[in-house]
């Protein structure tokens, strides 16, 4: 890694450290349940997966309604607004440059906790892959009553198709995001601030204009 002097900051808040694992718990126990309810694996039994599923979903949508109360009242919001600047370089560094031991080109910082890659990650994330998935679900889970709710001309397999493909988009991200906590400047450093709030970061405190003007 670079050899640029590092300095501790306060970036995640205990909120926003227990949505993090509360929902990364919540979607590893779904993508279980849900892979053996799809008959993909066999693990609890079908009965049992389908309860914990159920559960679990509603667990994760009402978790999900709290953040999203969380982020527009305290102004997180402004940490997701997309942007193009430096994202090239941003896709360069961890294709090319983080082998190199180069520097990232975008530093976290209190004003702009995600880079360009990751804000149109976790917008889409959050505002259309999410939601999505949980109204699939939903609509799996209420099938009996389609009928009353007007919407018989619904297709079981396509909606069952589409969850099942989320929940793999889902899994690909799980894997990817993992992989990327240990891109620090140590292989637990990633982990360590989610887990304590405090993130190391380059002692520069230079924070660029179009950082300024996302947040």
């Amino acid at each position: 890694m670079s050899d640029t002097p590092l300095k501790n900051i306060y970036l995640y808040t205990r909120y926003e450290r227990f949505w993090h694992w509360l929902q990364a718990t919540l979607i590893l126990i779904l993508l279980v349940t849900g892979f053996e309810v799809n008959g993909t694996i066999s693990l609890l039994g079908f009965e049992t997966a389908v309860r914990i599923h159920n559960v679990t979903g509603i667990t994760w949508l009402i978790a999900f309604a709290f953040f999203a109360f969380w982020v527009f009242t305290t102004g997180e919001w402004k940490q997701y607004i997309p942007t193009t600047r430096k994202m090239i370089a941003v896709v360069r560094y961890y294709g090319y440059g983080i082998f190199r031991g180069e520097s990232h080109p975008v530093p976290k910082r209190k004003e702009a906790k995600h880079n360009p890659l990751q804000r149109l990650t976790y917008l889409s994330l959050a505002a259309l892959l999410l939601p999505l998935q949980m109204l699939t679900g939903i609509l799996y889970w209420s099938y009996n009553s389609w009928a009353e709710y007007g919407l018989g001309g619904l297709s079981l397999s396509s909606v069952a198709l589409v969850h099942t493909a989320l929940a793999f988009a889902i899994l690909s991200f799980f894997i990817v995001h993992v992989y990327m906590t240990t891109t620090g400047h140590t292989i637990l450093a990633h982990t360590k601030a989610m887990i304590t709030g405090w993130e190391t970061v380059p002692e520069d405190e230079h924070v660029e204009e179009w950082e300024k003007k996302a947040v």
